[in-house]
């Protein structure tokens, strides 16, 4: 696997049930990114030395802004800059050593009365590596609290590494007050004039550094409203992040609050990975006129040589030969090939422990018919999925006694009824979503199973929508609407603010379709057995723990790839909890 920067450690956190997510896009009239630099005093007392703040209408920076900045003295806000590198002479044993300095340095100053300190790794060369912003900031932002001085100075970020919505989000998150992207901006310039000299583009490097911050503004305020957050002032050091995979003494050290399961890196292994991307950048020999080829680690997308992937071109290839041929050893094939890939979750760490008994005689397994019992479908609604594969997959589950899930697009009545032919094209399990397409007694009464979607594992606290140019006839028929307008489905349900009106919309259900079972869908993150206890109270029926790597077009990267946690750690917490 490829080195990955500290940021891809850490996981949003996000509102289900106990409080609600907003709309960035609808609610954006009640969002800020405004944030002021200096002191904060004391919120008991009212003088007009409260005032004195540099007042800033966004907290990313344009490197001109910051530029600004850093030579306010005379306006009572001296600044001083922290060099956030350090030499590469002492490997990786120097990052810890630099940490400890910078901790004094930053409280040194803050004793000198300077009241914004900038953490910059713009010293980075051949002889110094950058310090990870994030570890940089939250180690002193966390220094600062324990000398309980935090109060007494903003902390600004200025770095290459921070460039995207995530990493952003993450240097907020740890106590950073504002941030200056200045290698996303330095890209941006690059692309505007590469494009403007082949007569591609027609924009200024202005303007399109501009559209960049603007894209990284919404991207922020989506994070912050996943929690139910409005204003950024609300945001920073409130550390709404879990970490996967990071040790014990980091998280004590730099990130002092969050929960980390599972345990994992420590400094030397978080060193080691700068050092490695320290080499690929200064020690790769190429021509001076020629750029460096960043390459594609496949974070994204299967690559060969890239970061390893479950569903390999080699998997799906030998999955698809056994489906048609049948035989045993296309089977086995595909056994060994999927099995290559492990371990990549972390049920691929866990082993059956083997009976003392040796195995259980075969007329004692339970029977396969009623193992099939247990497979239920992923919910995926008819507009996701054509009508065709929609009904395939209901088709299929109900010949193998299995369960499929209508999504949360409605179904056609048509399907309520047994075909000629014997098929039965009726959903086992009805979804009620945020939405509530297609939702109407009829649908209700049509189910063995309704499933009330908190949220989904590919974009947890957040809502969807459907272009209009989507909704043709059928879909507009099937969800109550008119063809070619577009669908939303808010982030919260807005019947839904607390347990309490969770458990009133489950006994409404249950007054609808006393026979169906209740289920809960929920989405695995710290504290979601918590929520899952009070599922159980509302009196939910079933509860059902998604994980982080769900899958849909609709949700952008920084969901797909940041939010949420895997279903097993999750699945733990809710049954201990409930336990």
């Amino acid at each position: 696997t490829h080195p990955r920067i500290l940021y891809t450690y850490f996981k949003q956190l996000f509102a289900q049930v106990t409080n609600p997510p907003i709309d960035p896009i609808r609610e954006w009239a009640v969002m800020s990114l405004g944030a002021g630099l200096g002191p904060e005093r004391n919120l008991l007392v009212e003088t007009p030395e409260h005032c004195n703040t540099v007042s800033l209408d966004s907290a990313i920076l344009f490197e001109h802004q910051l530029e600004k900045i850093k030579h306010l003295d005379e306006q009572g806000f001296p600044a001083l800059v922290l060099d956030c590198t350090w030499p590469s002479a002492s490997g990786a044993d120097g990052l810890k050593t630099r940490l400890d300095e910078l901790c004094l340095e930053a409280e040194a100053a803050v004793q000198q009365d300077r009241n914004v300190l900038i953490l910059s790794d713009r010293a980075t060369s051949a002889e110094r590596i950058p310090v990870p912003a994030l570890l940089a900031i939250g180690t002193i932002h966390h220094h600062l609290t324990r000398i309980r001085k935090r109060m007494r100075a903003s902390l600004v970020v200025e770095s290459g590494e921070v460039r995207d919505v995530h990493q952003i989000a993450c240097c907020f998150g740890f106590g950073a007050t504002a941030i200056c992207p200045y290698l996303g901006y330095a890209t941006v310039r690059q692309l505007v004039a590469a494009d403007a000299g082949k007569g591609k583009l027609d924009i200024t490097a202005a303007k399109a550094m501009s559209n960049y911050r603007k894209a990284l503004e919404k991207g922020i305020l989506k994070i912050m409203s996943k929690m139910g957050i409005s204003v950024l002032n609300s945001y920073q050091g409130a550390q709404t992040f879990e970490a996967i995979g990071v040790g014990k003494e980091v998280v004590d050290f730099s990130f002092a609050g969050v929960p980390s399961k599972i345990g994992g890196v420590g400094f030397v292994e978080i060193a080691e990975e700068s050092v490695i991307r320290h080499k690929a950048a200064f020690e790769t020999s190429v021509p001076s006129s020629q750029a460096l080829d960043l390459g594609d680690p496949g974070y994204n997308r299967y690559r060969k040589a890239g970061e390893r992937h479950v569903y390999t071109t080699e998997v799906i290839k030998n999955f698809h030969t056994y489906v048609k041929t049948g035989k045993s050893e296309d089977y086995e094939e595909y056994v060994r090939v999927a099995l290559e890939t492990n371990p990549v979750a972390i049920k691929d760490l866990i082993e059956f422990v083997p009976s003392a008994n040796g195995p259980v005689p075969l007329e004692e397994v339970e029977a396969m018919e009623s193992i099939r019992r247990r497979f239920t479908t992923a919910a995926m609604s008819l507009g996701a999925l054509s009508p065709e594969a929609h009904e395939t997959l209901a088709i299929a589950m109900n010949r193998i006694g299995g369960k499929s899930d209508s999504g949360e697009g409605g179904e056609d009545p048509v399907r309520y009824k047994p075909y000629a032919n014997g098929d039965f094209a009726r959903s086992y399990i009805k979804q009620v979503a945020s939405g509530r397409f297609g939702v109407s007694a009829y649908y209700l009464v049509n189910a063995d199973e309704l499933e009330i979607k908190m949220a989904q594992g590919a974009k947890p606290g957040e809502g969807g929508q459907l272009p209009g140019h989507k909704v043709n006839a059928l879909i507009a028929r099937l969800r109550n609407t008119q063809p070619g307008v577009q669908l939303i489905s808010p982030p919260p349900h807005h019947d839904i603010y607390s347990i309490e009106d969770l458990a009133q919309l489950i006994h409404d259900l249950k007054e609808v379709n006393p026979r169906a079972r209740i289920t809960v869908k929920l989405v695995a993150e710290s504290g979601v057995g918590t929520v899952a206890a009070g599922c159980a109270k509302a009196s939910a029926d079933n509860i059902l723990i998604s994980g982080h790597d769900g899958g849909t077009g609709a949700s952008p990267l920084s969901s797909t790839k940041h939010a949420g946690s895997p279903w097993e750690l999750g699945l733990a917490e809710a049954q201990q909890t409930l336990l």
